[in-house]
């Protein structure tokens, strides 16, 4: 056995020798020398290729003696073709040319923020998106940025889950699509579930931390986030991409370009599917997603229309579970449990959240003359969709039903039921932008409209007994229509070859009307949902940017941004003048210091956000007993984050970034009600004084090495380190999360066979010390004998497990 696996050795050995026993490597960049970042490098005589790393960096290894043909391309640049002879180590400098002919990239052109622009950002590539996408969701692919904390319901990455970044969750942070709108206009949040597998189809990220520039939609009220999709491909592509890992966790798809057609047209599609069952009992997901995309390409404009559709079946798994229960049984979901007539517990196994969605997106981009930029956009995304529960012992009444008297003479006035929440949504509008470029001067114009129309109604499917309820009786029906308006003005002027200085103003406008009955109908006066609510908001922007040289720049900024309140926070304080949620405000301040050379790149920013009439929860009822949020005068967060990136040898690079921060409310009040009655004239007021935000670790740290092993072997290492936070604003030690830290490995191989372009095998190891942990909280009290009891539920995390990827790209 031995001297077989010795010959074995000896064999791989002599091929090695006899045909890999040179590279080509190299540099990508564009014409001022700035490296390309994903730019497709093939030797298309052996269907052998790679793509440029964060430095514009290739190699391509285990090349025999031989003429070969290069091919480099980029979206938005000319190909460059070059023939090389290969008799020893090849290493090339490639300067690629921008073409005349518009891309996708130039509709964020007015909302993204440039290489001067006097904000703290992070760029993420389509390329170092696809390295971690095994089966991840978006708020998992963007955790390894700075000031991101991540969680998930099912306890992987599968599923519902969301990011907060700098303690701001998703309904303050302003997320678009090719700069429209994505965040939901009533709730402000985004519902990534709703999105299955979207991050196959996005060419780059931009995250903006505090306020950044100006851009379309709902308020930039801590970090903005714009997904640009895929543009064209030079080249026609098939990629078929399939996962299999834990928790029965199982996702194919199939992305496929036609490249550009007699030089004018191109088209895309992708199609997933994505089945799980979750680490979190009846967690599962069940979701599909389909991407299109056509463009016509023109002398000095371009034409394109998107559609991007989600379908999701998930069991719902947002209740969390108590603290007693993750030391006995981590994976307990009591979503849908219930005890039958007979005493028996049982499980509602339809206890699930569906969606459907899809958005349409059309744009229109012309170049006017050599420096004029002009965008517009139409867009429209329809939503349907419902969450199904097993209740128990419901009260007839607040569901408008009168008792049932049996032929025993009982009177029966609640039941176990079955009951549907609906959502029918639909968003439209336009976004519109004129941009001007020279080469001292960039400036960008632009706004837009968009108006949405949200029914909400519930109907109950079954009850074991039904009163005066007919089939599917409807209980309940309200509408939201929301409009929001919004007009900016950028300018980024260069005063002198080191000094830049920017300007930005936007005006923003909001109309929001809600009508009908509320779920709850004990009180039909206090289920009305009538109100109107109309905001104008002035948001100024100011910084500059300096340039010591090539390898040292700092830049400071001032940003002001306006908020309202979302829909909850006005349904809840219904019945209540004095509870009615006032806009918030945020002043932001950012100085920053940026050093890069050819083996290390440093970043530090400073922030302070110090905000008026921050909204946050303080355990207070209304008059009519709904959990309100409230205004705090002041509030504010502060911090630095550290950015570092060292290349400790040519195969081995260090990426790390980290957040040390203080997130205060002062003078925190929480209000107890002993009589639980929601009076106010005998509420007991404890004074906490400052007290940390809920939310908010002081530290955030990640760390990434990444090894290019062997030949076309790529391993990296993961870890993200999250400090202790509270999950309520009292600073009360039995409502803190612990502090975790997490080990993630990576292992990439590539094969280049010549009957096709690629194979990629990828392999995932998440956790990989089996560390029990968990990463939210949510909690409140009740009234019981007149003292005041905390509850509290829990997301735990799942320990180790691990996902295998095998990519084929023909």
């Amino acid at each position: 056995m031995k001297k077989l696996f010795l010959s074995i050795l000896v064999c791989i050995a002599s091929l090695q020798l006899a045909w890999a026993q040179y590279s080509v490597s190299g540099k990508v960049t564009d014409t001022q020398n700035n490296p390309l970042i994903g730019a497709a490098v093939l030797l298309n005589s052996q269907g052998m290729g790679t793509v440029t790393d964060v430095n514009g960096n290739f190699i391509i290894n285990n090349l025999k003696a031989d003429n070969y043909e290069l091919h480099v391309s980029y979206l938005g640049y000319k190909q460059k073709k070059r023939q090389l002879v290969v008799e020893r180590d090849v290493k090339l400098q490639i300067v690629l040319i921008e073409k005349s002919v518009l891309t996708g990239e130039v509709v964020v052109t007015s909302i993204k923020a440039g290489n001067k622009t006097p904000v703290a950002k992070t760029n993420v590539s389509r390329e170092e998106l696809k390295a971690l996408n095994a089966a991840d969701d978006i708020p998992l692919l963007l955790s390894m940025t700075p000031s991101v904390v991540s969680s998930t319901e099912s306890g992987i990455g599968v599923g519902n889950s969301s990011f907060r970044i700098r303690g701001t969750d998703a309904t303050r942070i302003n997320i678009t699509v090719n700069g429209i709108p994505l965040n939901d206009s009533e709730s402000q949040g985004v519902y990534w579930v709703n999105m299955p597998d979207f991050s196959s189809s996005v060419g780059e990220v931009q995250v903006q931390r505090g306020v950044g520039t100006s851009t379309n939609g709902g308020a930039a009220f801590g970090a903005s986030i714009n997904f640009n999709t895929t543009g064209y491909h030079a080249e026609p592509f098939t990629e078929i991409s399939s996962t299999a890992g834990s928790f029965n966790t199982f996702k194919n798809s199939i992305n496929a370009s036609t490249g550009l057609l007699m030089d004018k047209y191109s088209f895309d599609v992708r199609y997933s599917d994505l089945q799980s069952d979750g680490y979190v009992d009846y967690a599962f997901s069940d979701h599909q997603s389909l991407y299109m995309s056509a463009t016509m390409h023109l002398e000095n404009s371009f034409i394109k229309a998107n559609i991007i559709h989600g379908d999701q079946r998930t069991g719902i798994s947002w209740w969390g579970i108590d603290k007693d229960m993750l030391k006995t049984d981590r994976t307990y979901n009591p979503a849908g449990q219930y005890t039958d007539e007979y005493g028996n517990e049982r499980y509602y196994e339809d206890q699930t959240d569906n969606y459907i969605q899809t958005h349409y997106q059309l744009f229109y981009s012309q170049n006017i003359g050599s420096k004029w930029l002009a965008n517009t956009a139409l867009h429209y995304t329809d939503g349907e969709g419902f969450y199904e529960q097993y209740k128990e012992d419901e009260e007839f009444e607040a569901y408008g039903w009168q008792p049932e008297i049996r032929q025993s003479g009982d009177t029966i006035t609640s039941s176990d039921m079955i009951r549907q929440k609906w959502l029918a949504s639909d968003f439209y509008g336009f976004t519109a932008s004129l941009n001007y470029h020279d080469e001292n001067l960039q400036m960008n114009f632009g706004g837009g409209w968009n108006k949405h129309d949200g029914d909400h109604y519930g109907k109950v499917i079954w009850a074991r007994y039904g009163g005066t309820s007919e089939k599917e009786d409807e209980w309940y029906r309200n509408k939201g229509v929301k409009r929001d308006y919004n007009v900016y003005a950028k300018v980024n002027y260069q005063i002198s070859p080191k000094l830049n200085v920017f300007g930005d103003l936007q005006y923003r406008g909001i109309e929001y009307t809600m009508s009908g009955l509320d779920d709850d109908l004990t009180d039909r006066n206090l289920a009305r949902l009538d109100q109107h609510h109309q905001y104008d908001f002035f948001n100024p922007k100011a910084g500059v940017f300096y340039s010591l040289n090539r390898n040292h720049q700092m830049y400071a900024s001032y940003a002001v941004a306006n908020r309202e309140a979302a829909r909850a926070d006005f349904k809840e304080a219904r019945g209540d003048a004095k509870a009615t949620p006032q806009p918030e405000r945020l002043n932001d301040v950012e100085v920053g210091y940026h050093y890069k050379s050819a083996k290390l790149a440093a970043n530090i920013n400073f922030y302070y956000m110090f905000y008026k009439d921050q909204l946050i929860p303080t355990g207070e009822k209304s008059s009519v007993g709904y959990t309100i949020m409230t205004n705090v005068e002041d509030s504010y967060r502060t911090g630095v984050e550290l950015n570092l990136g060292v290349q400790i040898l040519p195969r081995l690079r260090w990426d790390g970034n980290a957040t040390f921060s203080k997130n205060i409310v002062k003078d925190f009040v929480h209000t107890f009600d002993p009589d639980g009655n929601h009076e106010t004239n005998n509420n007991v007021l404890t004074y906490y004084g400052d007290t940390q935000i809920a939310y908010s670790p002081g530290v955030i740290a990640n760390s990434t090495f990444n090894f290019d092993a062997l030949s076309n072997t790529n391993i990296k290492l993961i870890t993200k380190h999250v400090g202790e936070q509270y999950y309520d604003n009292t600073e009360t030690a039995s409502r803190k999360l612990s502090d975790y830290t997490v080990f993630n490995a990576i292992a990439t191989q590539a094969f280049y066979p010549g009957w096709m372009k690629k194979v990629e095998l990828q392999l995932s190891v998440n956790n990989l010390f089996n560390t029990q942990y968990v990463s939210n909280a949510y909690g409140g009290s009740y009234a019981y004998n007149g003292e005041e009891i905390f509850w509290a539920a829990y997301f735990p995390q799942a320990g180790t497990h691990a996902f295998l990827r095998v990519r084929l790209l023909f």
